[in-house]
């Protein structure tokens, strides 16, 4: 199963409680998709190291301190940063669980 953006909006919805889920608009949680990506590019997390797990790899929190901080800087996109950190997990899971396919 290849990475499927609409696809991650839905999951992240599923995984999220609703209230949280109901803030937000698909673009909102596009927007922290996509500063996601950003920063496993900026931190060399797109490059294949096979000599490093998953779970050594990924800097979680560091991960949310950096999404948090991006939508701070945005001016048109106002996020509670603790629903912001529910929706990057959101976001790790699905990737978990596309991962589980192969």
């Amino acid at each position: 199963m290849k990475y499927d953006e609409d696809e991650a909006v839905k999951f992240i919805r599923s995984y999220i409680p609703e209230n949280i889920s109901r803030k937000y608009d698909d673009d909102e949680i596009l927007f922290v998709i996509d500063i996601i990506w950003d920063w496993y590019e900026k931190n060399g997390y797109l490059e294949i190291n096979l000599d490093v797990t998953d779970e050594e790899e990924l800097d979680i929190s560091g991960l949310q301190k950096y999404v948090r901080r991006e939508i701070a800087k945005d001016k048109e996109i106002m996020m509670d940063p603790n629903d912001v950190d529910s929706i990057v997990e959101g976001e790790l899971k699905y990737e978990e669980s596309i991962e589980d396919v192969f």
